[in-house]
């Protein structure tokens, strides 16, 4: 089979050991021939493209990023865009699709699928906030990067009696945050499921540090909002999926908090470190089983679906189900576990 791939969304680390696999169970088993779209959707609408085979992935697996690149471009919000995809397919000889991306990428996928395309997706969101998979690649990496961070500003934290205030990534789920947060030995986590008061959030910094505590740390996803009139937030520019492009909460909670306590309190925003560099042992063990899967998928003409891990499983579900609606942080490890410790 001529099976084409993407890489789709924001990069994170594992993509590569997921491409290496597809590739390496596709050529060893089946002689297929492996063609890689540039730049995630866009290398379809714009017909660009690259061979992969198994030399090309040598090295990759634990290579960070993407080596075909990726993008946010969505082809159903430009001119032509659907037709000019099925265009390329046709004159690329594509049998199957191997889309690799969040909801927003699968999302695409799932509508191609219904025009026609046969394709398989495998899950990938640093965010760990796609349905219908327990865990996605990149988001154990992710944790661990924010987790090293919280540890070494503890240190600095007690040094100087300050509060330390961590933005992590979490647009709409706050599952790193709330992991990181319990790992790393947060005094809080805000999350976007749990609107906060940025007075209780500075009355409970107060109480602690005259029990006698010298530091607090303080982890924030990006995407946390106040509770409705209590704290303004300014708007960004959006993607061709609508998305706001978030950043900046920790500076303003870092400014709140200390306007608020009088304490010294400082801000550090993890940003694109937590997507960046090597994927951990977790991360290129499940990216690969993925692939192996995904390719599995192709064979069997399992299209329109998405390859998911399930009590420790690799299964199929339908794309639908997967972008159907967000995985948010589970209301008993937040409260029940994580809450427990803010104070």
């Amino acid at each position: 089979m001529r099976v084409g791939m993407l890489t789709g969304g924001g990069d994170c680390p594992g993509l590569n050991a997921v491409m290496r696999a597809v590739v390496r169970k596709g050529d060893h088993t089946w002689g297929d021939e492996v063609v890689g779209f540039l730049d995630g959707w866009k290398g379809v609408v714009e017909g660009r493209t690259r061979p992969l085979d198994v030399h090309a992935m040598r090295g990759t697996l634990p290579r960070g990023g993407t080596i075909l690149g990726s993008s946010r471009t969505n082809p159903f919000k430009i001119d032509g865009g659907v037709e000019r995809c099925q265009a390329t397919l046709e004159a690329e000889r594509i049998d199957a699709l191997v889309a690799i991306g969040g909801e927003d990428t699968l999302g695409v996928s799932a509508k191609l699928h219904e025009l026609g395309v046969a394709v398989v997706g495998v899950p990938k969101t640093i965010d760990n906030d796609l349905n219908a998979t327990e865990l996605t690649f990149g988001f154990d990496t992710a944790v661990q990067i924010c987790v090293d961070a919280i540890d070494r500003l503890h240190t600095t934290a007690e040094s100087h009696d300050r509060v330390m205030v961590v933005e992590v990534m979490g647009r709409h789920a706050g599952h790193i945050a709330t992991w990181a947060g319990i790992a790393g030995g947060a005094t809080m986590i805000l999350v976007p499921e749990e609107p906060f008061d940025i007075e209780e959030v500075a009355s409970a910094l107060t109480d602690r540090h005259q029990q006698g505590r010298y530091a607090s740390i303080v982890v924030v996803a990006e995407g946390a909002v106040p509770k409705e009139g209590t704290l303004a937030l300014a708007s960004g520019e959006t993607d061709q999926f609508g998305h706001v492009r978030l950043g900046g909460i920790g500076s303003v909670l870092a400014t709140e908090i200390e306007a608020r306590t009088g304490f010294e309190t400082r801000v550090t925003i993890l940003g694109h470190i937590q997507r960046g560099g090597t994927p951990t042992a977790f991360d290129r063990v499940l990216a690969t089983r993925f692939g192996v899967a995904a390719i599995e998928a192709v064979h069997d003409e399992a299209f329109g679906q998405m390859v998911a891990l399930q009590a420790g499983d690799i299964v199929r579900v339908p794309l639908a189900d997967a972008v159907g609606e967000l995985k948010l942080v589970d209301p008993a490890l937040y409260h029940g576990v994580a809450e427990v410790f803010f104070h």
